[in-house]
């Protein structure tokens, strides 16, 4: 879901394009990107794409086509995977749970109805992420010659960590959770595809990347990171619900009257200080290992044609052309470059 940050965060955005990003490294967070994958590519009665075994095969799709797109453009990727979740988080996993149930069982009823439009909406709604997926998205991924690290606790807190020290460029999420755990830079619209609607206003959006700085952000606001993630637990994040009726705009002006979240009255009425300090550390003191190593490979274009189409059922004649198009690409680059 991600802390809604949005509406203050908005006239900081720098839009940028694709060759902008040439030569950067992007942390992307991978069960979040995956989630993405399973959810918009389905067919018209919301199914996801599947081999002829039955295996959901929607976020390979997503992960080979996307990422050779990016790897064309000379940008190097690193997907981070979650490990085990905070406690904090359990709740709201398991409220996931059963928005994931209820959405299962009206897909059923609008494919009875014949109603596709609203089984495709409630499809993606109920998709879930299963074991034998994030292997095969592993698999994919270093096939393609891309670095993948496991987080010990939350995938965006090791990318926000990683981005910290300078190991990567900036982290590559929809979410603005990245930014309150601290990392400087947040590229967004990578992995996404397409046009974004806007009903009310009638009109449809071009999805085109898009830089946001933390330091631009806070000096714009005129606040401190500490209270940035005041603002992120007033407001509700993974780990809390946040304070009813309370959104962004009236967060930051809380923040600049009393100073930090402690002093809030409204917040302490709903919460204990013992809880504060905890959800602060959260963002503030995540768990984060050392333990990764980010070597870029030139992918292996023969094991990439056999494991999609061999093992999953692609089109050979699509993923030949996709990967002779990459590997067009990536032969004009030095290999300096990759290495």
């Amino acid at each position: 879901m991600g802390v809604n940050l949005s509406p203050i965060v908005a006239e900081f955005k720098k839009q940028i394009d694709f060759p902008y990003l040439r030569g950067w490294i992007l942390a992307i967070d991978a069960y979040n990107t995956l989630y993405q994958f399973i959810t918009t590519i389905r067919d018209k009665t919301g199914n996801p794409l599947r081999d002829s075994r039955g295996r959901v095969t929607s976020h390979l799709s997503g992960l080979f086509y996307r990422n050779v797109q990016l790897l064309k453009h000379g940008i190097k990727l690193v997907y981070v995977f979650d490990g085990v979740p905070p406690k904090r988080k359990m709740e709201e996993l398991k409220r996931r749970r059963v928005v994931k149930e209820e959405g299962y069982r009206k897909y059923l009823e609008a494919v009875e109805k014949g109603d596709y439009e609203s089984a495709r909406k409630y499809a993606a709604v109920a998709a879930t992420l299963e074991d034998y997926m994030v292997s095969d998205a592993k698999r994919l991924l270093n096939l393609l010659g891309i670095p993948v690290v496991q987080a010990p606790s939350e995938g965006e807190a090791q990318a926000a960590y990683m981005a910290k020290k300078g190991d990567v460029s900036a982290v590559a999420s929809q979410d603005y959770d990245s930014l309150l755990f601290g990392a400087p830079k947040i590229v967004r619209n990578v992995t996404l595809t397409g046009t974004i609607k806007y009903p009310s206003k009638g009109i449809e959006v071009k999805l085109e990347p898009e830089i946001v700085e933390l330091k631009k952000i806070l000096e714009g606001l005129e606040i401190s990171y500490e209270q940035l993630v005041d603002m992120g637990i007033i407001i509700g994040t993974d780990y809390n619900e946040g304070i009813k009726g309370i959104g962004p705009k009236k967060a930051l002006e809380y923040i600049k009257a009393y100073g930090s979240a402690d002093k809030i009255p409204e917040v302490m009425r709903h919460m204990t200080l013992e809880d504060l300090m905890e959800l602060r550390r959260l963002f503030m003191s995540p768990e984060v290992t050392d333990d990764y190593s980010l070597e870029f490979k030139n992918p292996d274009y023969s094991g990439v044609e056999e494991f999609l189409c061999g093992e999953h059922d692609f089109s050979e004649q699509r993923v030949r052309k996709a990967l002779n198009e990459l590997k067009k690409s990536l032969s004009t680059k030095s290999l300096d470059y990759w290495f």
